[in-house]
Parts: C-alpha cells; structure tokens; sequence
C-alpha cells in the first residue's frame, strides 16, 4: 500500500486528448520520493476558456511545452510497472490511454494495472459525504493549490498515504 505512483492531468478542452499539464508523484514506502510536473502543448495548442478558467492555464503557456508523445519518455520511467493512485482514477486513466492512442502510443508498454486505486470512492466508502478532491484534502489536513496538476497529485498521495486517519476525522 505505501509504494505507489499517484497522477493528476488538466486537460485544455472538453477532449481527453488535450492534456495541457501533468503531475506524478511517486511514492516508495510511505515516502514521496519523486516529483514530476510539466505544461504539455494539446493538439493544436486548442484551448476551450471554460477549461482555462479552471486552472488557469492558456495557450501562451504551452507553444513552447513539449507534446505529450514528446515528453512521453521522460514519463516511462516513473510510471511502468507502478500501481497508479489518482483522486476520480476512472478519469485520468482514461486520459492516459487516450491521449497514448492519439499518439500512436501503448498504454500496454507501461504495464499499469487495469483499475487503479481511486482515493475518490476509499473517501466516500470510508463515509465521507463530499468527496471532491478539494473537499478530502481541506478535511484531512492536506494543503492543496487546486487544478495544479502536480499539487492535485500530491494531494492524492497524501490522502492514500492518510486513509487509516479517516474514522478520527469523521468521529470529530
């Protein structure tokens, strides 16, 4: 349970295929060890203004980031073989594989579990009513600077790595 990769992406549009930054955040027992994060230029370096209202992020920022098969290789090695943590994991695997397969890319290569562990449904299990992302974080102690795809992360780790403290914070 304490040796484990936790993964966050904004995406610029509505398309799981227009990652425009990711964060990676690898844990080896119990210790985060390593932290990744990057701008990444979507296809077309296309942004919708409702996504960059969310985080903030514009096309300015990433004509000069590299494209998610470019930076691909930097990411190889800190995710193949991991088990994968993300806060609505559903969603970020789902842009992993997708935005692999835009680029002609096998998610198979990373030899990643099918189901990732999702802090999401552990939070709202444990009986947590609100399970946003910020919300989990804000109850558990967690700073958090939202929609920072590497603070989002981080805040996944954490609250994987704080799971065991959940009936002490329920039971205030």
């Amino acid at each position: 349970m304490h040796t484990f990769t936790a993964i966050d992406f904004e995406l610029a549009t509505s398309e799981y295929t227009s990652v425009c930054a990711v964060g990676i955040v690898n844990v080896v027992e119990g210790q985060i060890v390593n932290e990744f994060y990057s701008l990444v230029q979507p296809p077309n370096n296309k942004f919708m203004w409702q996504t960059t209202r969310v985080h903030g992020i514009k096309a300015k920022d990433t004509i000069e980031a590299p494209t998610f098969d470019q930076l691909f290789p930097k990411l190889i090695p800190l995710l193949v073989d991991q088990k994968m943590v993300a806060h609505n994991e559903a969603f970020d695997r789902a842009v992993l594989k997708r935005t692999l397969d835009y680029y002609g890319l096998a998610f198979e290569d990373l030899h990643l579990p099918e189901k990732w562990e999702c802090t999401s449904k552990i939070y709202r299990t444990a009986g947590f009513s609100k399970t946003k992302l910020s919300v989990c974080c804000s109850l558990m102690g967690i700073e958090l600077d939202h929609h920072d795809a590497l603070s989002d992360a981080r805040g996944s780790a954490l609250l994987y790595l704080k799971q065991a403290d959940i009936p002490k914070v329920l039971n205030v």
